[in-house]
């Protein structure tokens, strides 16, 4: 049988998620977790912490690392960590995106850069019907970053569910906020061994962007 030992591209939200679930039922093997932060201490798009990145992995039951990196050395770490993963087996990338063209040939580029596979689980599905799907598995995931210039302030800190979605999508926003409208952070479903009990404390970040700031407790 082929090696399907694989790394997951965590974002700590619903489409990385859901891209794990969906590569554990294709008959992968995850073996990592791999989230990118850049100069700061938190997540690039998230905005979470280590603290947060660790606690999910455990609740998962899988081992993580975060890479660091200015954006104009992203693609060089990511592509170093990636050949660390190879040379413990790992054979494949899992990735949560949905229809971008530009992201998926970003992706299978670092892959064969390790000699590895890109595979996308949730690729050309319908962006609204995923969603629906995530929410229907019993995964329960919270707004913690809204674009403010596409999305109102009112949706941070809602927990994903039908009716949330219909009501961002009625905004002319898209339900799965893959333009960039939000993002989210997973805290229990169906692969966690225990629910992430978290704080949510809003703070205004003067960019056209509002996040939440994601405390364990």
């Amino acid at each position: 049988m082929q090696n399907k030992k694989c790394f997951i591209s965590w974002s700590g939200g619903k489409d990385s998620c859901l891209a794990l679930f969906k590569a554990k039922e294709m008959g992968y093997e995850p073996l990592k977790l791999l989230t990118m932060f850049g100069t700061e201490e938190i997540s690039s798009s998230h905005r979470l912490s280590e603290k947060i990145i660790k606690a999910q992995a455990e609740s998962l039951g899988l081992d993580y690392t975060i890479g660091k990196a200015a954006f104009d050395d992203y693609e060089k770490v990511f592509v170093s960590i990636l050949k660390d993963f190879k040379d413990l087996g790992i054979n494949c990338g899992i990735f949560g995106d949905i229809d971008l063209d530009e992201h998926r040939q970003w992706e299978e580029r670092v892959c064969r850069s390790a000699s590895m596979e890109a595979v996308l689980p949730l690729w050309k599905r319908n962006r609204k019907d995923l969603v629906k799907e995530f929410i229907s598995l019993g995964f329960k995931a919270k707004i913690v970053v809204v674009n403010t210039q596409m999305l109102d302030s009112k949706f941070l800190g809602r927990d994903l569910s039908f009716s949330l979605i219909e009501e961002i999508e009625t905004s002319g926003a898209d339900p799965c906020g893959e333009n960039g409208e939000y993002h989210t952070l997973v805290y229990d479903g169906p692969l966690f061994k225990k629910p992430l009990k978290v704080r949510f404390n809003p703070e205004i970040i003067p960019v056209g962007e509002k996040w939440a700031q994601i405390t364990i407790l």
